[in-house]
């Protein structure tokens, strides 16, 4: 009887199991598509579902993917995953580069400006006496530029050297009627220190050029080693452990024929904030040199900024060598006095006269105001720029799970969770790789760091301890900044790594697509179709003990 009792359970409630799970297996129909859409072979895909006790990182229910589905898919998830992170870095570095080019740009112009202006009045002002001693000024501006690109050289001596020498060619030019050898004009070198034939202009030119090049170069420096950080880190590998999350998270739902439905937003936080957890601890450092390189902008501002410097630089030099015309009578007689009247060559003429009556060199930049508020203008986009990448190794793994790719808010209880559709209920983790020991989607030893990651770290804490020298007027040295980055800008973008397009700093997941979710085929039965259900033997049981009695 309890056999009898058992087989009409059976009859009456298989139409109502059958309403859900077919005895007939269901389609893998979708998943097929999608696999041949995503540019795999079709051969060893199940046309319908078969049990999933293969399966190593999916729900192991009935389903529609094999091992080697599972392991294609699994790279492909890294591989879309990392192309996603590349292509956010490369954005942020194109923002990077735009600015580091619009800067140099303007900071060169200025001071092709400058030295074309001193050339033009100083040929008129004095004739001859410049253009046989251009090279003085020529490599004055050529070591500034050599300087300003990273190049090896001490700003100050530069200045003590172009001083030295247009010093002693003035002097002989005042003198021709003496024969002046380099002996001599040692000594006279010495006595400008007390005699200070250019008055005060070369000690305060001193201190503002060198105040606004160490600004403007630190500058720079800091937008290139940002974008080198930023290119290096965007190339680090996602571990297995990701790999595998990723897995679960992406392609899971194919799997189990759920391909339409998103994951849940938290869940994919959780996975990215796992997976991009060493990167996120660029953060500290990285908000550091951005708050530095704003404070180094604001030197761009101002009667001390780079502009009225470079533009105000022909008319001190002019002013300085006027100074020393005018009172060249009584630093003759004292350096006469200290180092004894040199030998006569013959000749009582001299050039004093002539480069006296000339005048004093006037040196108009008609375009200074300008030139002052395009710089400005690039001061205040850039400024803007770094404020708005403040938070960008924080904020990476929020944008990754855009709307995009995770389910919105109004889907929280009908989302990918990981196992089935519902809602997601872990707690989101924090920023950084200590955060992450209780992460639920991503094994992660928090005790072994990425040491590339970690090397980027230090950079940035080398490149904001510098820049903060810069602010101060310190002169800094940025031989050793970078593996491979030079102060002319190259490793800035390189070629593969700078799309070209619009700039953005919080990556767009519009493309390229993480994965496709295709429309669900309302027509195949959502169930576990290949399944046997547990009245299905009793049912045959119960039939063969009845046989049997017969």
């Amino acid at each position: 009887m309890d056999i009898l009792w058992a087989f009409l359970l059976c009859v009456f409630t298989v139409p109502v199991f059958g309403d859900k799970v077919s005895s007939k297996a269901r389609s893998c129909s979708d998943v097929r598509q999608f696999y041949s859409d995503k540019g795999f072979s079709l051969t060893g895909v199940p046309q319908s579902e078969i049990s999933g006790e293969h399966l190593r990182i999916c729900p192991q229910g009935y389903t529609c993917c094999t091992s080697e589905m599972e392991e294609e898919l699994s790279s492909m998830g890294r591989r879309e995953a990392e192309g996603l992170v590349k292509e956010a870095g490369r954005a942020l570095q194109l923002s990077l580069s735009t600015q580091y080019k619009s800067f140099e740009g303007h900071f060169l112009d200025m001071m092709n400006r400058s030295e074309n202006s001193l050339q033009d009045s100083f040929r008129v002002t004095y004739g001859s006496l410049y253009t046989q001693n251009a090279r003085v000024f020529y490599d004055l501006y050529s070591e500034m530029r050599r300087y300003y690109r990273g190049s090896s050289v001490n700003l100050e001596e530069v200045l003590n050297e172009f001083w030295a020498r247009l010093l002693e060619r003035l002097f002989k030019a005042a003198n021709l009627q003496y024969t002046i050898g380099d002996e001599y004009l040692e000594c006279v070198a010495k006595q400008t220190e007390t005699l200070r034939p250019f008055g005060d202009t070369p000690r305060d030119l001193k201190l503002k050029v060198t105040h606004a090049f160490v600004a403007a170069r630190s500058f720079v420096q800091g937008l290139v080693i940002s974008g080198e950080v930023v290119r290096k880190v965007s190339l680090v590998p996602l571990s297995q452990e990701c790999t595998r999350a990723l897995m679960k998270l992406l392609y899971c739902p194919h799997c189990r024929g759920m391909g339409s439905t998103k994951p849940c937003n938290n869940y994919c936080r959780n996975v990215m904030k796992g997976c991009l957890a060493n990167q996120a601890d660029l953060d500290t450092e990285w908000r550091n040199l951005v708050d530095a390189m704003l404070q180094v902008a604001e030197r761009f501002r101002g009667p001390s900024s780079v502009d009225m410097v470079m533009a105000s630089l022909p008319i001190r030099i002019g002013e300085a060598i006027q100074t020393m015309q005018e009172n060249a009578h009584v630093f003759t007689s004292k350096v006469f006095q200290a180092c004894g009247d040199p030998i006569m060559a013959g000749t009582h003429s001299s050039g004093a006269e002539e480069t006296r009556k000339r005048g004093k060199p006037i040196a108009e930049d008609k375009g200074s105001a300008a030139t002052a508020a395009r710089l400005e203008k690039l001061v205040s986009n850039v400024t803007a720029k770094l404020r708005d990448m403040q938070a960008y190794w924080v904020q990476l793994p929020t944008a990754l799970c855009s709307d995009r790719v995770a389910a919105g808010p109004a889907n929280e209880d009908k989302c990918w969770n990981g196992m089935t559709r519902g809602s997601y209920l872990p707690e989101v983790m924090g920023d950084g790789l200590a955060s992450q020991i209780n992460n639920p989607e991503v094994e992660i030893d928090i005790t072994k760091p990425d040491m590339t990651i970690r090397q980027q770290i230090m950079q940035l804490k080398i490149m904001t301890n510098r820049l903060k020298n810069a602010f101060n007027g310190n002169d800094v040295d940025f031989q050793d900044t970078s593996d491979d980055v030079s102060g002319s800008g190259s490793g800035m973008c390189a070629d593969e790594l700078c799309p070209r397009g619009p700039r953005v700093i919080i990556p767009n997941t519009d493309r390229p697509k993480l994965y496709a979710y295709p429309p669900e085929n309302e027509k195949v039965t959502r169930g576990m179709g290949s399944q046997t259900h547990p009245c299905n033997t009793l049912l045959l049981l119960s039939l063969a003990v009845l046989l049997l009695r017969r």
